[in-house]
């Protein structure tokens, strides 16, 4: 089961948050009445205040371009013991995409930060992939009372510079769409991609969930001018400063043919105060996506002792 639930983001952006799994049970003459949402929107749905409270929180961050779908999988097998929430972030998904708003490290922090306040999922386990696992541990740093711990995949605390940015911005050229068919987008980003640098089915999945049916074919949800433009306040800077103010537990997961190498990720654990390291066998940048069951069992241990304190 996925329950959407609507947040207020940073600048009255509205984020659609996604809840998997049945809500906690347990006595009914404990209750909870239904709690407005923001703005009158939908709100959560009534529910036991032991349940609430008795659940830890798991709040899951996607990467750019990504959505809160793609950790359905994640999220299903967390909803077993914990409470598990993924957002959409701001011009990605089902949340908004107003070409006036700010697409700035800031504003994605805050909506993550108001997402957790209003969700209720505090003290809360944050897990990010590429610029979600970012927004993560700039959070934690920010805001430790809401974050006991940070599951980091595959994001670099290097900058990556101008160049990279330039690329960026040709592969989106590169893309041919309109996509004729749903077949046509797994087989391009799964093949012909020049990015590619062999057969990947599951990127070609990945990428078949981000794009929505158009009057002249297939094309992303989200703008890729807004993508450029929220890469853009990240890829010059290094992150290294507050990946040091995090003090709570953090796990760096990185795919053995990812973006992130070994060397880097494991000064990411140095610097990390209370860091730790996984790694996944034959997967990509798309660690969770590639390798699902590597994936759980990589970061299992460290939920198991960070959520059961």
């Amino acid at each position: 089961m996925a329950r959407r639930i609507d947040v207020t983001g940073a600048g009255g952006v509205r984020l659609a948050a996604w809840e998997f799994g049945d809500p906690p049970k347990s006595d009914p003459a404990k209750l909870v009445p239904d709690q407005p949402g923001p703005l009158g929107r939908p709100g959560l749905p009534g529910r036991t205040a032991a349940g609430v409270e008795d659940t830890p929180g798991v709040l899951l961050l996607h990467g750019l371009m990504g959505r809160a779908s793609h950790w359905a999988s994640t999220a299903r097998w967390l909803s077993g013991r914990h409470r598990a929430v993924a957002l959409d972030q701001r011009g990605h998904g089902q949340s908004d995409k107003p070409p006036q708003a700010s697409f700035t490290r800031e504003a994605y922090v805050e909506d993550a930060e108001a997402a957790l306040e209003q969700l209720g999922l505090t003290p809360v386990v944050l897990v990010g992939h590429a610029m979600g696992a970012l927004t993560a541990w700039q959070l934690a740093a920010k805001r430790p009372d809401l974050v006991r711990g940070v599951v980091i995949c595959d994001m670099r605390a290097s900058a990556l510079g101008a160049a990279s940015q330039r690329e960026w911005a040709d592969w989106f050229k590169a893309w041919p769409m309109p996509f004729a068919t749903l077949a046509d987008v797994r087989k391009w980003f799964g093949e012909d991609d020049p990015w590619v640098e062999r057969p990947n089915p599951a990127r070609g999945e990945f990428y078949a969930e981000v794009m929505h049916e158009c009057a002249d074919g297939w094309r992303p949800v989200f703008d890729p001018d807004q993508m450029l433009k929220s890469r853009e306040t990240w890829v010059y800077d290094a992150h290294w400063e507050e990946l040091a103010q995090v003090r709570c537990p953090a796990l760096v997961v990185r795919g053995l043919d990812g973006e992130l190498g070994r060397a880097e990720a494991q000064e990411m654990v140095r610097v990390l105060p209370r860091g730790e390291y996984a790694e996944v066998a034959d997967a990509g940048h798309l660690v969770h996506y590639d390798q699902p069951e590597a994936w759980r069992a990589a970061i299992e241990p460290f939920l198991d002792a960070v959520l059961t304190v």
